[in-house]
């Protein structure tokens, strides 16, 4: 059997020609055969020169065929790190992204006395990734989350037991918000956003695998956030907050849909790369 970076290198090697990026390739590699071997990273370098158990090949060769047929590698592993914790994911749900960690980060910024806030909701909540993040970060408060897939509710259900918050995480079925009617001191989301007419152009990743109904929205994708800035301000507490991711190009749009709404954009986050991603609004 050949050893283990001779294995790695052929499947980094295979993934570049399959159109994967050099270093998400060999990332990809080493995530595949970690997830193979059952180890975290320590314990993979430690282990990188033992022998690898004879149903190694098999198994990862398995993987690898998913990987090559661009399948993500969170689909393929079933779970994807979120503000530090682990969440389970699968085709159902969006894989949580870092720039939505930045819905977290601007929660936390403008709301600093966290034993004040008393209820959050969640909307369009998928994995449970955000409702989870804010229960943990927010230990006074009860947590909305909404979504309208059965499938993905089953999902974040498992994620809540996983970090023992089900007790402060109600989750709902339902479109957006129809229905809540206790004033949230915090609203979030990460709403569909991309263009129906970006779907060509999207990465094989995304667009074979991931839920559209969690992509799209519309021609100019500002068609759930135009209903939530619609129908959000019936389900804010006094000086409540909105805060919601966005795509590139977006901001001018949805500076002009807050104000025909009522909204005042307080604050907008850029994310690592320089673009705006993330508002911050009030009534």
């Amino acid at each position: 059997m050949a050893p283990l970076h001779e294995r790695l290198a052929d499947a980094r090697d295979r993934f570049v020609r399959a159109g994967i990026a050099g270093a998400e390739a060999a990332l990809d590699a080493e995530v595949l055969a970690r997830h193979v071997l059952g180890c975290d990273r320590a314990t993979f370098l430690i282990r990188a020169r033992d022998p690898l158990p004879s149903a190694f090949d098999r198994l990862f060769e398995d993987l690898v065929r998913r990987r090559l047929a661009r399948e993500p590698v969170a689909y393929i592993t079933g779970h994807r790190e979120f503000w530090g914790l682990e969440f389970e994911v699968t085709p159902a749900v969006l894989i949580p992204r870092p720039e939505t960690e930045l819905i977290i980060e601007e929660s936390l910024a403008v709301l600093p006395a966290r034993d004040t806030v008393g209820h959050i909701i969640d909307v369009g909540t998928g994995s449970g990734c955000l409702a989870i993040a804010l229960a943990i970060e927010f230990s006074s408060a009860k947590v909305v989350a909404t979504d309208s897939s059965e499938a993905a509710l089953e999902i974040a259900a498992r994620n809540c037991s996983r970090h023992h918050v089900t007790n402060r995480v109600s989750l709902i079925r339902t479109d957006l918000l129809d229905g809540l009617v206790e004033p949230a001191d915090l609203i979030v989301s990460n709403p569909p956003y991309v263009p129906d007419s970006d779907a060509p152009r999207l990465q094989p990743e995304v667009v074979r695998y991931e839920p559209q109904s969690a992509l799209f929205a519309g021609d100019d994708g500002l068609d759930i956030i135009r209903r939530l800035f619609a129908e959000g301000s019936d389900r804010l507490a006094d000086r409540g907050l909105l805060i919601i991711e966005f795509g590139i190009g977006q901001e001018p749009e949805l500076r002009e849909a807050a104000r025909q709404t009522g909204w005042t954009v307080e604050r907008v986050r850029r994310d690592l790369q320089g673009i705006p991603r993330v508002a911050v609004l009030r009534r």
